[in-house]
């Protein structure tokens, strides 16, 4: 049941997850959850902000999970443990924004916490009557005689995610716009004779000396936070990390699906895939050629899941096998190895539950530490192909380029996945059967 507006509720566990729904359509703007942690009302600095540019909080308390896409519903995922809130933070806001329009055309947009433990409701706030706005704070945890609670708050902003950023002290990176140092002109044509100065002379000290520095020089401020977005299309499809200053730190590559149908095997009337089962199990893997000319893929078949510590500086976090977590499949790039790498082809192939990717609405994103996020959405599928190749890095003459690809390949018969998209992207690999 829906929560009143202004109205609270106990928090009875301390391990949350915190979902940001709606429901997707055409010119269905795209939204953002994130969330502020609060001293006194206002952020200690901009690390008390988590959101899709910087998705972790320091203390571990707050996460930013990411996308994810079910029963004809979109969410957005944090994950809080209450239990890691440092002492002094008294509340934690928890935002939506809106992106590429107003929440006025955002359908059911709710808020809802549930034990992560348990995955059942503690809490739910939906969200009406929404017009201009662009943000919004829809509820927040705050501690009340030493446990915690959750209110339903529906306060919006006209001004986006910065203007809610900056409310709470959060410096947001945006262009200013400099006035130019005043100067004196230079004095043209003849000299002219001034008179003296009337009144009384005045004695003046004379200029003291200056000081030497005390100490060694204060540390630079903080970069401030960047909240743009960067969407790639097939009239734009690529963008570099080197330029939008994600070239060090972890590269986060996630994938998430949404099956939309729950039938199965190839129409061979109408020629087109028509189905997935629900136990759907996709593949992230990524091919890559190191600098030094080595070559290798990393999988979770044959458990080939790499390293980030030692070649190939690139590690698969899990097997995502349902395609029901709102992680989705993710792998890890060590971008403090860059001079290493040439080249990273990302893919994803159908392991079991389907012959074909139709029917299939999958995101991309890769989340550099540094830097803005980057995302695309995959094309309709309309091919046999049970393998797709979503991305691919280069670094060339140190500028690290990420191009979208979303490119579904038929593999011949007899011919796996991995195989078929080594050929296409010229890898040059020998294969061998492998089993997870």
């Amino acid at each position: 049941m829906s929560m009143p507006k202004g109205s609270n509720v106990p928090v009875p566990t301390t391990a949350l997850r915190v979902e940001l729904g709606w429901r997707p359509g055409p010119g269905v703007p795209d939204a953002d959850a994130s969330a502020l942690l609060l001293v006194d009302g206002k952020v200690r600095s901009d690390g008390d902000f988590v959101f899709y540019n910087q998705p972790a909080h320091s203390s571990g308390a707050v996460r930013h999970e990411g996308k994810g896409n079910a029963g004809g519903w979109v969410t957005d995922t944090l994950l809080v443990d209450l239990a890691r809130v440092e002492p002094a933070v008294e509340r934690i806001v928890l935002a939506a924004s809106a992106d590429g329009g107003t929440f006025g055309r955002v359908p059911d947009l709710y808020i809802e916490v549930r034990d992560a433990v348990q995955n059942t409701a503690v809490a739910r706030f939906d969200s009406t009557g929404a017009t201009v706005e662009t943000a919004f704070v829809l509820g927040e945890f705050y501690r009340r005689q030493g446990a915690w609670k959750f209110r339903a708050v529906g306060q919006g902003y006209d001004s986006g995610l910065e203007g809610l950023a900056t409310d709470f002290g959060i410096t947001v990176d945006e262009p200013q716009q400099t006035a130019p140092a005043a100067t004196m002109p230079a004095p043209s044509g003849p000299p002219v004779n001034l008179p003296p100065p009337s009144g009384p002379s005045v004695n003046l000290p004379p200029p003291m000396p200056m000081a030497p520095p005390a100490g060694p020089p204060s540390p630079p401020p903080a970069a401030p936070v960047r909240l743009t977005k960067v969407t790639l299309t097939k009239a734009a499809p690529s963008v570099s990390l080197t330029k939008q200053g994600g070239t060090s730190g972890a590269l986060r590559v996630n994938l998430n699906w949404e099956v939309r149908k729950q039938f199965s095997g190839w129409g061979s009337k109408r020629g087109r895939a028509v189905a997935m089962h629900a136990d759907l199990d996709l593949d992230l893997c990524a091919l890559y050629e190191l600098a030094d000319g080595r070559k290798g893929v990393v999988q979770a078949l044959g458990n080939a899941y790499g390293s980030l510590q030692r070649p190939p500086y690139i590690h698969l976090d899990g097997d995502d096998r349902t395609g029901a977590s709102a992680s989705g499949e993710n792998l890890t790039v060590n971008l403090d190895h860059i001079k290493d790498f040439r080249r990273i082809l990302v893919f994803v192939t159908i392991y079991e539950g389907a012959r074909s990717f139709a029917d299939l609405h999958a995101t991309v994103t890769l989340q550099p530490q540094h830097g803005a996020a980057i995302d695309f959405s995959l094309d309709e599928c309309t091919v046999p192909s049970t393998v797709c190749a979503l991305a691919l890095i280069t670094n060339t003459g140190g500028d690290l380029v990420v191009q979208r690809e979303a490119r579904y390949l038929v593999p011949d018969r007899g011919v796996s996945p991995q195989r078929t998209v080594d050929r296409v992207y010229g890898w040059g690999m020998n294969w061998t059967p492998g089993r997870k």
